[in-house]
């Protein structure tokens, strides 16, 4: 009977211990699914950057305007504390014009090219990267940021031999690239010990009033609301809420269940995303040669390679 008891007890700690780990499982998957929804609408971003009619720097006031209000919004409701030391919030209002300067050239390359073009070139970020970490993190170069940085180099030279009509483009969505790689390293230096949602919130506020000021220190003006055409609603709507606000606040509690390696592989998908939904919406505009691809091809498996260089501890 004693013998019994203990049986019956060690069947059912095993079947509990096997709900828990079922459970866990399944929690992962949707983390997982969930994260490749947030990279889904980073790669639909350049799509919306082409459906709204409205020019790139008032698109740009409208999805930092719509953000900064949203992540403001759920700083209050989550009672999180704005406050932040003078000097950091003058250093994260700085990085915030350097956001809206990004998105700036990255909506006018999608307008004046297409969004196949402007994702393929904003691979090259990695390249940009790979030099700006050691400046900033004052350390010597790895071997491995060099060896990535040439191939990423061919693959942009093969990329952009087949899509030279849209020269323009290329130039805008490399400033893009340069500016969102000196972003990403600047913010990592911010993010230390900071919520990252009221970094954000600072940075879309001082972004959306930067380019405000742009707008009418050039002479030109906003449009208003009641100018934009039904659809852009919708757009700019999806656009600042789900790909920026929600996107953003997604993806920085996902690293809290997620590696940062596991997120950041995630999010290197965001250029194939984009220029298989850009295809799907757009149809033969969207279309390029053969060797536009193989070149798009060698940067998107450079920036795979790359973090899983790092990760294992090659070149340092």
């Amino acid at each position: 009977m004693q013998r019994l008891r203990k049986n019956t007890k060690f069947i059912l700690q095993l079947e509990i211990k096997e709900g828990k780990k079922l459970k866990e499982q399944s929690a992962n998957i949707k983390h997982y699914i969930e994260l490749h929804f947030i990279v889904l609408l980073f790669g639909f971003t350049a799509v919306l950057g082409k459906l709204i009619t409205i020019s790139a720097a008032e698109l740009v006031v409208y999805r930092m305007g719509i953000s900064a209000t949203v992540l403001g919004l759920f700083c209050a409701i989550s009672k999180i504390n704005f406050r932040l030391p003078t000097k950091q919030i003058i250093q994260i209002l700085s990085v915030g014009l350097i956001v809206a300067a990004h998105w700036v050239f990255f909506f006018e390359a999608v307008k004046v090219s297409n969004v196949a073009v402007t994702l393929g070139v904003m691979a090259s970020g990695t390249l940009f990267v790979s030099f700006l970490e050691p400046i900033v993190e004052k350390r010597k170069i790895w071997w491995v940021e060099v060896f990535i940085g040439i191939v990423i180099m061919i693959g942009l030279y093969i990329l952009t031999r087949f899509a030279m009509n849209y020269y323009l483009g290329i130039i805008y969505a490399l400033i893009s690239s340069f500016l969102a790689a000196l972003f990403g390293v600047a913010n990592r230096q911010l993010t230390q010990g900071t919520n990252p949602v009221v970094i954000s919130f600072y940075e879309m506020a001082a972004g959306c009033v930067a380019v405000l000021v742009y707008l009418y220190g050039t002479g030109n003006s906003l449009c208003v609301l009641q100018d934009l055409l039904p659809a852009d609603y919708l757009w700019i709507g999806i656009l600042a809420i789900l790909c920026t606000a929600y996107a953003f606040v997604g993806t920085v509690r996902l690293m809290k269940v997620l590696s940062t390696y596991t997120v950041s592989l995630a999010i290197n998908l965001e250029p194939v995303y984009g220029i298989i939904l850009a295809f799907l919406i757009f149809g033969e505009s969207e279309r390029m040669d053969f060797g536009f691809y193989i070149g798009a091809i060698i940067l998107v498996v450079s920036i795979f390679v790359y973090p899983v260089l790092k990760n294992k501890g090659f070149g340092n």
